[in-house]
C-alpha cells in the first residue's frame, strides 16, 4: 500500500520526501500513520530498484533539499499494479481506497472497468463479520447493538459503493464503445 502510494503520487508530481509524506498521511494516515521511518525504507527500496530518481534542488531559505520524480520504470510499475492488483488490493477496503486514488493512471477504460469488477464481485459475495457456524449473520439476527450496528453501517456502506461501482462501469463501458 505505502509503495503503491508512493508511485502514485509521485505520478502526479515531483514532491521532496516531506510533502510526499502529508499527502500519504492524508490518504491513508487516519488508518495507518505514515512515520519517517517506514517512509524513508520504501523511499530507497523504489529508487534501488529504478523506479524513482532523488534530485538535489537549492533550498529558497533553507538547505538543498531532495525532490523525488518516478522514472519511466516507475510509471510503468504503477501502471503494472494498477492492472493487476492483489486480492487484498481488493478486499481490504484501505488497500482499495489507495488503489482507487490512482486507478485514472491506468489509461485504459477496459483495464479500469477489469478492476472494479473485481471489486464488485467481491462485494456481491455474501459475508459478514459475524457467523453462525459457516452461515454469515445480517444485523436484523444480532441482539448486541454494537454488532447490529457495525453490520448496518457496513451494510449501508457497500450499497453506496455497489451503487457507485454500477454507474461507474457503465459510464466507462459506454466510453469504450
Amino acid at each position: 500500500m505505502l509503495e503503491l502510494a508512493i508511485l502514485g503520487f509521485l505520478y502526479d508530481a515531483a514532491l521532496h520526501g516531506y510533502e510526499l509524506r502529508k499527502r500519504i498521511t492524508a490518504l491513508t494516515g487516519h488508518v495507518r500513520p505514515v512515520a519517517e521511518s517506514t517512509l524513508y525504507p520504501a523511499i530507497k527500496r523504489l529508487e534501488k530498484a529504478g523506479l524513482l530518481v532523488r534530485e538535489t534542488q537549492p533550498g529558497t531559505v533553507a538547505a538543498p533539499r531532495h525532490v523525488l520524480n518516478l522514472t519511466a520504470a516507475g510509471r510503468q510499475e504503477l501502471r503494472r499494479r494498477l492492472a493487476d492488483p492483489a486480492r487484498g488490493d481488493i478486499t481490504d477496503e484501505n488497500r482499495w481506497f489507495t488503489l482507487l486514488a490512482f486507478l485514472r493512471h491506468l489509461d485504459d477504460a477496459q483495464a479500469q472497468a477489469g478492476v472494479l469488477r473485481r471489486r464488485l464481485a467481491f462485494l456481491e459475495e455474501p459475508a459478514s463479520f459475524f457467523y453462525d457456524g459457516e452461515r454469515p449473520l445480517s444485523a436484523e439476527e444480532l441482539g448486541d447493538p454494537f454488532r447490529r450496528g457495525i453490520l448496518t453501517i457496513a451494510r449501508a456502506t457497500s450499497r453506496a459503493e455497489l451503487a457507485w461501482l454500477r454507474d461507474t462501469l457503465a459510464s466507462l463501458d459506454g466510453s469504450v464503445r
